[in-house]
């Protein structure tokens, strides 16, 4: 019988789907799949540590945190070998503390793959999952050419249990799988490395479900899946549509699939009908057609458009394969992918080859990112040499951040967000360090963590019991927590603690006298206009708004909880100052409906 692992909060927190669903409402979703009957709950990675720091809102350890007080199902991340989160690699003692932050904030299994399918870059990272007593699977690519054939997989996973491996996982970031294969696949794999199988598929026209149930049939012992919304947006494995099939082939698993409705339910909300769009019909197709990542076809037809040059998408797909080849067959998964798309952008716009090779090429082509499947071509290797005279880089260290970071980043998950992406991170940690000042935010003011975990606490007594009031005191603290009923006929049900937000959506309106309606809080946060300091507000009184736009932000316990119109209106009023603390049910906007009024006739 297999165990189901879901990747929903995962793929929420990367592109295209991240800052669609708010925070409250992970947490939310988070409490509904804890009690589904999943073996694993995925929920962070490269690409949600990447679209954080882009954003420049949230800690994505933050979100880490929050998501283990609300679970008591193991978490996983996925991890890139020696680049982690990013796409740079770095050094041992980078790798051994960025495993132990994760592990005290919550991780309990790491997915670690190596994006050159070159399993001795894992060893590191392996050594520091040991050390802090987590699991460790170990992932093998798969992707269509040399990295695909099987004898070299078969040769990779025979040297994974050495490193400590409690599992062998299939990986295809391309779709390419294919039912046969991933049958053949589990069973050689597992009968080379001695260890259990799990395989994480996608790919559109049903393959993946259909190389998801061959795997189960072939004994593999974990299949990820994703809530049936999240399934259809990115091609995964819907996670009701598996725990059904297989239970249809006799194959039982213990997934609640009324439970996994629910969490469709909640998520649905908030991705609407909009169509997601790196997969319209248009990139799904290309991205079917020659086996690449969808994300990455819809990103080189984005930077080609920008060029207007939007008609040559073929020409560069073509190109990517060639260089792709020259490089040694690596595996089309992060960052890899990107930097093969990356160079044969260059190529295809500048109509010449290897006259500008990106950095990251050099290296990958010099070895300096591990030893690829196949074999470089060595005109191609003396040509990138040629270029430059430029010693390799040398992977990141930490060591060398400690005094450039200092002022910038106030503890060491800090320091490892500035190493990963460099100057990227530091707007987000600009952003943490003036809403925080170091300490966290509760209610208009500070409390520590042992605090924090126990007003948590009164807030789920408030929830779950039906208790009219709490009211806790220590020392120079005091909070109240309270249940409003009389707020019950507001259009968006009134969430009953300042922390722990239940409801789906952040922006409760109800209408007055005089046609305006309502935004007030639906949580005791601090509220702040824009997205980060020194940036534009979200939104000026006299500007039309859009249905889903971004008001303003609510922060509690450095969780930042967007709130969004429910309508298309005019900012009349703005009730709040930035950086104000603000309690539950009061007034943030007013706004007027534009009842169909064409924008000219504002």
């Amino acid at each position: 019988m297999p165990a189901l692992v879901d990747t929903t909060i995962r793929l929420l927190g990367q592109e295209p789907l991240a800052g669609r669903v708010p925070t409250a409402a992970v947490l939310q979703l988070a409490g509904i799949l804890d009690g589904a009957g999943f073996g694993l709950l995925e929920i962070s990675g490269g690409g949600d540590f990447e679209m954080a720091v882009r954003r420049g809102v949230e800690s994505p350890w933050e979100r880490i945190r929050a998501l283990k007080a609300r679970t008591k199902t193991p978490l996983g991340m996925a991890l890139r070998g020696r680049f982690l989160v990013g796409s740079r690699p770095v050094d041992g003692d980078f790798v051994r503390r960025f495993v132990a932050s994760a592990a005290e904030n919550g991780i309990d299994v790491f997915r670690l793959h190596d994006p050159m399918n070159d399993v001795s870059n894992l060893r590191e990272a392996a050594e520091a999952i040991e050390a802090a007593g987590r699991e460790f699977d170990a992932g093998l690519v798969y992707s269509r050419g040399k990295t695909g054939e099987t004898d070299t997989l078969v040769e990779q996973a025979r040297k994974l249990r050495a490193l400590g491996a409690a599992r062998v996982v299939l990986h295809d970031p391309t779709g390419s799988l294919q039912p046969h294969r991933a049958r053949e696949l589990v069973g050689r794999v597992g009968a080379a490395s001695g260890l259990p199988v799990g395989v994480y598929c996608q790919g559109a026209a049903g393959n993946a479900l259909a190389a998801a149930l061959e795997a189960a049939r072939a004994g593999a012992d974990l299949i990820a899946c994703a809530v049936y919304p999240v399934a259809l947006s990115l091609h995964r494995v819907s996670g009701e549509g598996l725990a059904q099939a297989l239970s249809g082939l006799g194959l039982e698993c213990a997934v609640d699939v009324d439970a996994l409705w629910r969490a469709s339910d909640l998520v649905d909300e908030h991705i609407g009908d909009a169509p997601v769009t790196p997969l319209a019909p248009r990139i799904a197709v290309r991205a079917a057609e020659h086996s690449l990542p969808a994300g990455l076809v819809a990103a080189i037809d984005h930077h080609l458009r920008a060029s207007t040059a939007g008609d040559r998408i073929d020409e560069v797909l073509e190109e990517l394969e060639r260089i792709r080849t020259e490089a040694g067959e690596p595996p089309l998964a992060a960052p890899i992918a990107q930097i093969l798309a990356s160079q044969a952008l260059l190529h295809v716009l500048s109509a010449r080859r290897y006259q500008t090779v990106v950095d990251e090429l050099r290296s990958l082509l010099t070895g300096g990112y591990g030893t690829p499947p196949g074999p470089v071509d060595p005109t191609v290797r003396r040509a990138v040499e040629l270029l430059s005279a430029d010693t390799p880089e040398e992977p990141q260290a930490l060591s060398d951040l400690r005094e450039e970071a200092a002022g910038l980043a106030s503890s060491e998950e800090e320091l490892l967000l500035l190493g990963l992406f460099g100057d990227e991170a530091e707007a987000l940690l600009q952003t943490i360090r003036a809403r925080s000042g170091g300490e966290d935010v509760l209610a208009g003011g500070s409390v520590d963590q042992a605090r924090a975990e126990r007003i948590r606490e009164i807030v789920r007594i408030v929830q779950e019991t039906g208790v009219g009031e709490v009211t806790i005191e220590e020392a120079d603290l005091r909070v109240t927590v309270r249940r409003t009923d009389d707020r019950r006929d507001l259009s968006v049900p009134a969430a009953p603690g300042p922390l722990e937000v239940e409801e789906p959506e952040l922006e409760p309106v109800s209408p007055l006298a005089d046609g305006l309606v309502r935004v007030e809080a639906p949580m005791v946060g601090t509220f702040y206009r824009a997205p980060q300091p020194g940036a534009p507000p979200f939104v000026e009184e006299g500007e039309p708004v859009a249905t889903g736009q971004t008001l303003c932000i609510l922060e509690a316990m450095k969780l930042m909880n967007e709130v969004k119109s429910d309508l298309d209106a005019v900012v009349r009023a703005i009730h709040v100052d930035n950086a104000q603390p603000v309690e539950f049910g009061q007034l943030l906007f007013e706004l007027e409906p534009m009842n169909g009024r064409p924008l000219d006739a504002l």
